[in-house]
């Protein structure tokens, strides 16, 4: 059995390697829902790769908790370069947070590129009348657990990023967990909870002007663009940092040949003045870089949310 897969895998290799690649279309699966972060910017770019290599590059959601089942299906197709993985930092810690994953993001893929980072903003609701880091900690301390943090779901990075920064400040809040940051950030506007660290792309800069929240900081270690008048967290507690990303992988087996093309093409797509003001017009900060960028950002991710998942005792079933 073992010997029959090894030889379909060298088969496949060989016949990638005797056309031009792509001959076909290519599917990109994003293992989330459409009109999220991860999803805008592989369309984006995905239709960027397909007219520069002459071929359709498919955009196919599969929304799951985390992700996991999309991103396992990457994980067994062909390493053939024809199916690909648009996804989000969740990624690097989902086997830290789910039980009996089959997957792993260092074993069984192959990084072609980070495509973008996103600071994560710590926002909350007006009638809490605080302003800056300091005097919201000094409210969490003097409310005690009587606050409610809202996330985009259990898994999320969000819920990840205000654990760190719970333990950071030392407050304690009640966590209200949401299927997605939509939800989350319409309860948030209605006070029935009251802060969140979130990534801050979408909407949130025009509910922040308008009144509706009330943005404290970033978590990125430098201040953002897209944020430039907000101080950073780690300007009250150094050191903090947390950021949530989109990047692109193919299966590990992939031949190198094809992920040198797909990466190379992508280094002129993420290049180009027009495709950066299109991401940077959802919040996007453009990374770009060899691989290796992507690969050290997940083992980054995995060495640091490893340890608050640990200690919390975080699982999903």
């Amino acid at each position: 059995m073992r010997t029959g897969l090894f030889l379909a895998v060298v088969l496949l290799a060989f016949s990638a390697a005797a056309q031009p690649y792509p001959s076909k279309p290519v599917r990109i699966v994003v293992p989330s829902s459409p009109g999220g972060a991860s999803d805008l910017v592989t369309r984006v770019v995905s239709a960027a790769l397909g007219e520069r290599l002459g071929q359709s590059f498919v955009v196919e959601n599969r929304v799951t908790s985390g992700g996991i089942v999309g991103t396992q299906q990457v994980a067994d197709a062909a390493p053939d370069g024809y199916t690909l993985l648009g996804t989000f930092d969740t990624f690097a810690i989902n086997p830290y947070l789910f039980k009996g994953m089959k997957w792993d993001p260092v074993r069984d893929f192959a990084p072609l590129m980070q495509i973008c980072r996103y600071p994560q903003v710590l926002l909350v609701h007006p009638s809490l009348g605080v302003k800056t880091v300091k005097e919201f900690v000094a409210l969490a301390k003097e409310k005690g657990a009587s606050l409610n943090y809202g996330s985009a779901g259990p898994a999320s990075s969000s819920r990840l990023a205000y654990e760190l920064f719970k333990d950071t400040a030392g407050i304690e809040t009640v966590p209200v967990h949401y299927k997605g940051g939509g939800p989350a950030i319409q309860d948030l506007m209605g006070g029935q909870v009251q802060v969140m660290l979130i990534q801050g792309g979408g909407s949130i800069p025009q509910y922040v002007k308008a009144g509706k929240l009330v943005a404290l900081a970033v978590s990125s270690l430098e201040r953002s663009k897209f944020y430039p008048e907000l101080p950073t967290i780690a300007e009250t507690y150094p050191g903090f940092e947390s950021e949530s990303w989109v990047g692109l992988f193919a299966p590990a087996a992939t031949p190198h040949a094809v992920l040198e093309r797909l990466h190379a093409e992508l280094v002129k797509v993420v290049s180009d003045a027009a495709m950066k003001e299109k991401l940077e017009a959802q919040g996007c900060d453009v990374v770009g870089g060899p691989a290796e960028t992507m690969a050290a950002r997940v083992r980054n991710d995995q060495a640091k949310w490893s340890r608050i998942i640990r200690e919390k005792n975080i699982t999903i079933q």
